[in-house]
């Protein structure tokens, strides 16, 4: 991974390896397709709960492909993300995959429909404090949950994994740049990897069994979110959105091929690097999240998802069948421009649409996205790729298009100067952060 793609082949529906799995689905080649993602209304996941919980399911799956036959959808993925009382008894997700998996086969035996079943189960391993990542009871259910979800018939697996958050959320608490560096440079790079080395054996084992990708969810998007409330600086959120591209880009070091994970906004710069297929969320979203990138989040999407949305009854129907119509009108939009030889004008427009009105916008577009890629793969990644991908988001950010307020301009100048403050090296800064003070387990993480 020493290039990264050309400007013209940063667009949605098309990836340079695309995948082939499920039903006949073969995402980035040239079609962007839905992926509807649905969970379940307020209702406590215990033994007498579950047959109502399993109908619950069954209602959704039936819901969302009547609506995907009714509106002749060429194809479209599932993402059943597991709660974690179904990760903690992985025979609950695995009841859940094989209904699912069912439900898609007869629908492509009955109407044609192409389809794919993502399983994300939960990353139950920060239960205890510190988290211990490699061994224990909650990484033997992680593993167990996901060898029985493959068996019963997931077709791409994927995880929000949470490798050194138990340092980055005190990080953000403080504004502690240096900690969030340690913790999206250091520690999780090392997490991502030992994981997918592991998930990615588990997928060879199951044969037919894609390994999907990782989200800097419990990272980037918590900063989104707290930026959103005006808890901290846009700024910040921008720059830790490109460097928490470094610790989901190891997954695919180590044996991801895509589509990666819808709430991993850090998709184009891996789709850049590892010509993957990804799956985006944005405006179609907001069942589950408000958001300042609502479309140039699907400038180069492969898959458009909702990110989740509960089963709940709005005047349409219920929701997962109202959000799954909501984004096959979107996928059509971006199919007929692309069929018409119209992506790159439409491509440039959602970007246009939100690029300079926000700092977690402007470190998206497609130009953003290559300078944040080229600065990764020239330093290597890692812990020096991560400083790289911060630095090269400043400088993006300096840009005078962006109207930044006072505080968010001195927050820029502070990030600015504390990226060229840090170490030269990763093991300076581990010296900085020893085990007992920074919260974590040195075990975890090879250390």
């Amino acid at each position: 991974m020493n290039e990264v793609l050309p400007a013209d082949a940063l667009i949605f529906g098309s990836a340079p390896h695309p995948v082939r799995c499920g039903f006949d689905l073969v995402i980035g080649a040239g079609a962007v397709f839905p992926e509807v993602n649905f969970t379940l209304p307020a209702i406590e996941i215990n033994g007498p709960n579950w047959p109502a919980i399993v109908a619950q399911y069954e209602e959704m799956a039936a819901n969302i492909l009547k609506r995907a036959v009714a509106l002749r959808t060429p194809g479209l993925v599932l993402e059943f993300e597991l709660l974690p009382a179904m990760t903690e008894n992985p025979e609950w997700g695995a009841e859940i995959t094989a209904l699912l998996h069912r439900r898609l086969a007869e629908a492509h035996v009955k109407h044609g429909l192409r389809s794919a079943l993502r399983v994300t189960p939960t990353d139950i391993r920060e239960r205890v404090k510190p988290p211990i990542l490699r061994s224990g009871p909650g990484w033997e259910n992680l593993r167990r949950s996901f060898e029985l979800c493959i068996d019963a018939g997931a077709d791409i697996v994927s995880i929000e994994s949470i490798g050194g958050k138990e340092v980055h959320d005190r990080a953000l608490l403080y504004g502690d740049l240096r900690a969030v560096v340690f913790a999206l440079g250091v520690l999780a790079p090392r997490d991502t990897a030992w994981l997918w080395g592991r998930i990615a054996c588990l997928c060879a084992a199951g044969g037919r069994v894609v390994p999907g990708g990782d989200s800097a969810c419990g990272f980037a998007n918590t900063a989104m979110q707290l930026a959103n409330q005006k808890m901290l600086p846009e700024v910040l959120a921008a720059v830790v959105r490109a460097m928490s591209a470094v610790r989901s880009l190891a997954a695919f070091e180590n044996g991801a091929v895509g589509p990666s994970k819808d709430c991993a906004y850090e998709g184009p710069v891996i789709k850049a690097i590892t010509g993957c297929p990804i799956s985006m969320e944005g405006k179609s979203a907001t069942c589950a999240h408000f958001s300042p990138i609502g479309n140039i989040a699907s400038a180069m999407c492969d898959l458009w998802s909702n990110e989740s949305v509960q089963n709940v009854r709005l005047l349409s129907g219920n929701a997962p069948e109202a959000y799954a119509e909501s984004l096959i009108y979107d996928c059509r939009l971006m199919n007929a421009a692309a069929s018409r030889g119209q992506a790159a004008a439409l491509r440039d427009w959602l970007v246009e649409s939100d690029e300079w009105l926000s700092p977690q916008a402007a470190v998206l577009s497609p130009a953003a996205t290559l300078r944040i890629a080229r600065a990764i793969v020239d330093a290597g990644g890692g812990y020096a790729g991560t400083l790289a991908a911060g630095r090269a988001a400043v400088e993006i950010l300096k840009d005078a298009r962006l109207r930044l307020a006072p505080k968010e301009k001195s927050w820029l100048a502070r990030i600015d100067t504390g990226l060229c403050e840090m170490p030269p090296s990763e093991e300076e800064l581990l010296r900085e952060f020893p085990p007992a003070d920074a919260g974590y387990d040195p075990a975890s993480y090879g250390l």
